[in-house]
């Protein structure tokens, strides 16, 4: 858990441009659209994963990397056509198939950031490029 937090904003690369806000849902572990998520409630299935069982719905979802099938990018697109998906993704590196999901399903989408920076449940937001945290 990080107790210190970053006074100014996290400057990313745009993967998608957009303004979302959410309370944070972190994980150091790659996650999968495709198998990993039930994709009528958004909860992650993933047998082990640090999320399973808990609900992606209307997070800013922090993550290193997408890993698995081109097939997630759709399964992305039809959990946010659902109104389960997440507010938005920040990652550390994102991989085509998330980043494709991200531009079909117009998801707010920031990489190249220090996703260590941010614990669950932080209020997050972002703005185009930048990542902050809400101290309230």
């Amino acid at each position: 858990m990080n107790t210190t937090r970053p006074l100014r904003p996290q400057r990313g690369r745009v993967i998608y441009p957009g303004r979302a806000s959410g309370r944070a849902l972190t994980t150091q572990q790659p996650l999968s659209f495709f198998g990993s998520f039930d994709l009528e409630t958004g909860v992650v299935t993933e047998r082990g994963h640090p999320l399973e069982g808990r609900a992606v719905t209307g997070r800013v979802l922090v993550f290193p990397t997408g890993t698995g099938s081109t097939v997630g990018s759709f399964a992305l697109l039809r959990m946010v056509r659902s109104g389960v998906g997440p507010a938005a993704l920040v990652m550390r590196s994102c991989d085509t198939t998330v980043a494709v999901g991200a531009i079909i399903a117009e998801i707010p989408c920031v990489d190249q950031v220090d996703i260590s920076l941010w614990n669950d449940d932080d209020q997050l937001w972002v703005a185009e490029n930048e990542v902050g945290h809400d101290v309230g």
